[in-house]
């Protein structure tokens, strides 16, 4: 067992110019690969809706799905810094609900900061949660959770106008009680800019390299998804050596080569002639 990061190192990491390093994963397995990696964050996001299970959208992704892919999260990499994600309509409907949900993920799921899509109507539930004694990442720029309002998402922050409203936003999330911003698809100006202004850290999803961190899901790190936004970068092409595996499986199943002698169990030496005995009486 390694030490865990913490919201201090995280804090430590953006005093001294030092860029945090964050994956989105949503499964024990990957999350153990993740671990072994020079990573310092795991995010647990709703995207792993359309990634894990096909959905057009984020909005599908249920509080018990989320719970019970963090705690998975959280098992593979004990160590990371575990950030969990509060799913559309987990938060919405009230500040009493939103701390209910948000707890669920620190007591069940082991997370360490509970992220929140936000804009200044939710600025209570940031200050509701972060009151209740838990860590909140405001996430602002563009917000997925949107798309049934909004019917698409566009990139934020790309005039001066959006660029003060995103910046006065971030200020007030902070003043609530935020301790890391995370912001998606906004113009790497704009982002650079809140970045200098913030005294938290700041994590990047697709808003330049301005940024205190960066984040990527880790399907399209692994080069495995086969549509990926503008700002999501392949490192690997997993997908093709997948695929390869999978056929050469079947190869071997369908030519009677797999399984062998080697990978089967067998009985015990002479109960196979007990066995025949017994079945012919």
């Amino acid at each position: 067992m390694g030490k865990r990061v913490t919201t201090a190192d995280l804090v430590e990491a953006k005093r001294a110019g030092r860029k945090i390093v964050a994956v989105s994963c949503y499964d024990y397995t990957t999350a153990r690969l993740v671990a072994q990696a020079d990573v310092d964050m795991v995010i647990v996001g709703d995207s792993a809706a359309q990634i894990l299970l096909g959905f057009e959208s984020t909005l599908p992704a249920s509080m018990d799905f989320m719970v019970m892919m963090t705690a998975a999260v959280r098992r593979g990499a004990p160590d990371a810094y575990l950030v969990a994600d509060m799913p559309f309509l987990s938060y919405q409907a009230g500040r009493d609900e939103a701390v209910r949900n948000a707890g669920r993920f620190v007591v069940e799921a082991g997370a360490q900061m509970i992220k929140i899509e936000i804009s200044r109507a939710y600025l209570d539930v940031v200050k509701a949660t972060s009151d209740a004694g838990m860590a909140i990442m405001a996430h602002i720029g563009i917000r997925p959770q949107t798309i049934g309002k909004l019917g698409r998402l566009r990139a934020e922050g790309t005039t001066a106008e959006m660029a003060v409203g995103l910046a006065e936003l971030a200020n007030q999330a902070i003043e609530a009680g935020a301790s890391a911003l995370l912001i998606e698809g906004t113009a790497a100006e704009t982002a650079s800019i809140i970045t200098r202004r913030s005294e938290v850290p700041v994590i990047s999803c697709g808003s330049g390299p301005g940024c205190d961190g960066q984040v990527l899901i880790a399907a399209d790190i692994l080069g495995l998804t086969d549509k990926r936004p503008k700002f999501a970068a392949s490192f690997a092409n997993l997908a093709e050596a997948s695929i390869g595996a999978f056929s050469a499986y079947a190869h071997h199943v369908r030519s009677v080569t797999f399984p062998d002698d080697s990978s089967s169990y067998h009985m015990k030496p002479g109960e196979l002639e007990l066995l025949g005995t017994r079945l012919q009486g």
